[in-house]
């Protein structure tokens, strides 16, 4: 890989103490600048924050960065936040990578050693990952909001009334001449003894 083209800022977030109070944030910060092609490496107490985005954006545009790492909690919660920092900065969105040290390290880690260890290992593997990412672009297309179920026993008949009262238009396909699978060859149901049909 040329790393000479490279130029990756790392952020890695105290989370409050959520990862501060296991993770030692300095030292994986330290850690992250001895990486190849990271030119910026920080740590902050809150990333998500606003002034948290607005130094990835200041970062972006002062030292050129074209890669960004973030090292915090579940890229389930704040990736788009993130994602969205970047291409306010000028960057694509999808140069941007994310370590979920809160989840993997500091929740489930009680030594702080091997805790601070474990995050230098997931902000070592993001930034190697991050090297390694294309630029994309979102599309969007026309879709049908529309669900084919297969099988009309018990599961489907249920997958089936939930997506239709998640306003989904829904086909249900059974093989049989009736639905209900085997419930509906039951005659009564335990404990409660009601009508299977």
């Amino acid at each position: 890989m040329n790393y000479s083209k490279i130029k990756t800022g790392v952020y890695v977030c105290h989370c409050g103490t959520n990862i501060a109070a296991t993770v030692d944030v300095a030292a994986v910060a330290e850690f992250a600048r001895g990486l190849d092609g990271v030119v910026l490496s920080r740590d902050y107490t809150y990333m998500c924050s606003d002034p948290g985005q607005d130094l990835i954006k200041k970062d972006i545009a002062e030292y050129g960065l074209n890669r960004v790492v973030v090292a915090s909690c579940t890229p389930l919660m704040h990736e788009p936040t993130f994602r969205r920092a970047c291409a306010e900065g000028g960057l694509n969105p999808f140069f941007f990578q994310m370590a979920n040290i809160r989840e993997h390290c500091s929740w489930v880690v009680n030594n702080r050693e091997q805790a601070t260890n474990k995050a230098e290992s997931l902000v070592a593997a993001a930034v190697e990952r991050v090297h390694f990412h294309h630029s994309l672009d979102m599309r969007k297309v026309r879709m049908t909001p529309a669900a084919l179920v297969v099988g009309g026993g018990i599961a489907g008949i249920e997958a089936a009334l939930k997506l239709a009262n998640a306003d989904k238009q829904v086909y249900l396909v059974e093989r049989e001449s009736s639905i209900g699978g085997h419930m509906a060859q039951l005659y009564k149901t335990f404990p409660t003894l009601d009508c299977a049909a």
